[in-house]
This record gives C-alpha cells, structure tokens and sequence, in this order.
C-alpha cells in the first residue's frame, strides 16, 4: 500500500510531549539545536547528521536513556543493546562516555562500515545471524546478568519509553509552524515523539516507511502490532519487521497516515539532496521521497486530501553512516 489514511487518528487522546530531557540535553558538551534548512518550495529540512558528535539523531533517546537508568541504579556496569547501525553506535558512545562497557548485537546483513564504526567507540559487537528482532532477543537475555542494562529503542521496557522521551529535545527545537511533518518510522520510536508533538503543536505528522518494511502500515490496519516479513533494505534504520509496543499507543493515535517510498526512490532523493549540498543517509532521504510522492502519486490522493502541503518539514535523521553505499548512490 501507498499510502494510508489512519482511521484511529485522535491527537486529542496522545499524551503531551515529556520535557524531561530538555535540560540535560542543554548542559551536555557539544549540545546545539540540529539546523532546519529551507530547501525552497515551501519545504524545510531538520538535518541531524551531526548531532552531538555523531552523524544521526538516535544519541538523543540513547543519553536520556542512560542518564534515567543510572539515576535508578548506579551499579551498572554494562549497557546492552541490538541495533541495526545507528542506535547501537549511540548506545556505544554514550557507554564510553560515561566509562561503561558496552555490547552491541547486529543483524548479519548489517553492513560493516556501521559495524566498524560501533567497535570504533569501544563496544563488544556481536553479529547475529538472523535478524534485526533475533538480535533483540538475544539483548534482552545478555542484560539479564549481573550489573547490566538493556537500552532498547523497541519493546515495553523502561528504557524504550525513555528514549521516546528523549527525543523530544529534538522536536522542542523547531521554531516554526508547519502544515505536516513527515518523519521515519522504523520501529516507531521517534514516530511517537514527533506524534506527542505534533498533537500538541495542531501539526499532522506522516510516517515514512520503505516499501518492503511498512511494519507501522501493517498495524494501523490490523489495528494492533503486526509482524511482518522484512526482506531487506538499503534504509537499514528502518528495516524493522514490528513496530515498539512502548509506542504503539501514541502512533495509533498520533499518527496522520503513512507513505511507503523503495530504495530506489530514497536514492534519487538522496542525490537530490547531495546536489544542495546536504549530505544525508538513506533513512534520512526517505522523506523527501515520501513527499515527492505525496505531492504527485494518484495513490496518496486519499492521504494528500486530508493534509495541506504548503509548508512541509522533512525529518533527515542521518548522514551517510555508511561511506561506501552513499557514495555509489550518489555517483
């Protein structure tokens, strides 16, 4: 499908953003606000392809999440998660920070310039053959042990509500007034919190999922968390066959409807961009896809009906975590 028009729709039933994090955010080294860039034609672009030394949003959840697992236990000595790229590097960096240990289980079809960057911060990877989900159940029965943590972004443990929380700093950051938002899914984390504000702020808020991976689709119209089949792609921030009970409720609620855009659609935005010199990774191009197609695919006449489009804001979530693909896409 498309695009899908969410027929729970109810911003009035989602709970306000949490300001929590906010503050912590601002006392942390290096902290600015991610820059919102106008690329002409009534659309802007949060570009968080450096965000607090590293090149994607996700350090945001991940720190907030720590600071809140520490604050409850002070003895932990491990942080544990499963990532496709992005997340596990920002648990990682955080752990090293904080002078933790760390250990990071990948999918196997993580490429390895994600892999190597994550072990560059000093974490234990560990490469599961299977999948992202086979990953995070191996997470959960390693931080079982003694003085470990899980930080996951997907489930129903505290950890993947604080994340949530946590990247609400970002979204506290826009200034300015949109018609629509379209932001990437994935397993729906960020989602929620972009749907938290958006209830708040009066702004429609879509969500942006790859064509062969639209778990939040799948579940709005089932009505409940669906798993599905995931056979790969080069949007490996959103390559995820479920999305997060912790945010599930909120993107029931919260979410406007929803747009599927292939990898081959993400490259041409990808290279778009480039060409405006913004060097933005395959998650993060997605939503320019997403609204290329919204704006002209007969198929999102029933989504385009119910949102304006004049004043549009394009969430970029990554550069180019990994080099080699990135540079083949925009060759």
């Amino acid at each position: 499908m498309r695009a899908f028009v969410n027929p729970a729709f109810a911003p009035e039933a989602v709970a306000a953003p949490s300001g929590d994090a906010l503050a912590f955010h601002r006392a942390l080294a290096g902290y600015a606000p991610s820059p919102l860039r106008d690329l002409g034609g009534g659309v802007w672009l949060k570009d968080e392809s450096d965000r607090l030394g590293l090149p994607a949003f996700k350090v945001l959840g991940v720190s907030w999440a720590v600071e809140r697992a520490l604050r409850l236990d002070p003895q932990v000595k491990t942080l544990v998660a499963a990532s496709a790229g992005n997340h596990g590097r920002a648990v990682a960096h955080v752990a090293a920070v904080r002078g933790l240990s760390c250990r990071i289980y990948l999918p196997a079809r993580s490429v390895p310039a994600r892999r190597s960057a994550i072990e560059a911060e000093g974490a234990d990877v560990v490469v599961v053959d299977g999948t992202y989900e086979d990953a995070v159940l191996l997470a959960q029965r390693y931080a079982e042990g003694p003085d470990a943590v899980e930080l996951a972004d997907v489930g129903s443990s505290p950890s993947a509500s604080w994340v949530i929380d946590g990247y609400a700093t970002l979204f506290s950051e826009i200034d300015l007034g949109f018609d629509a938002v379209l932001v990437p899914i994935g397993v729906g984390s960020l989602g929620a919190a972009a749907a938290r504000w958006g209830a708040a702020a009066g702004t429609p808020v879509i969500g942006v999922e790859p064509d062969v991976a639209a778990c939040l689709t799948a579940a709005l119209i089932a009505g409940e968390p669906t798993v599905i089949d995931t056979p790969g792609t080069a949007m490996a921030g959103l390559d995820c066959a479920v999305v997060s009970v912790a945010a599930w409720d909120t993107l029931h609620a919260g979410i406007r409807g929803t747009v599927t855009v292939s990898d081959a659609e993400t490259g041409a935005a990808m290279r778009e961009l480039a060409a405006g010199g913004l060097a933005i990774g395959d998650s993060g191009a997605a939503p320019l896809a997403a609204l290329h197609a919204l704006r002209a695919d007969p198929a999102c006449a029933a989504l385009r009906d119910v949102v304006s489009l004049d004043r549009v804001l394009l969430i970029a979530t990554e550069g180019p975590t990994d080099p080699v693909g990135y540079a083949a896409t925009i060759a």
